[in-house]
């Protein structure tokens, strides 16, 4: 366990080991979140990351009538 410190203007540093195995890079964006007592930080993708995972998937699923 890596313990952070907090400064006096609510910053912390994340520590090297964290960074690589999340492969965090400088300027990328992370969602920080409170959950049950702490903080979550959860690295943000570019949308285009996105592009294509759905690919393959079956659009014949039956639709409500009136609706496009």
């Amino acid at each position: 366990m890596t313990i952070v410190t907090l400064s006096s203007r609510y910053q912390i540093v994340i520590p090297k080991d964290v960074r690589e195995q999340l492969s965090l890079q400088p300027g990328q964006k992370v969602q920080a979140l409170p959950f049950k007592g702490r903080v979550e930080l959860i690295p943000l993708e570019p949308i285009e990351v996105a592009r294509g995972f759905v690919r393959g998937i079956d659009t014949t699923v039956p639709r409500e009538g009136g609706r496009a």
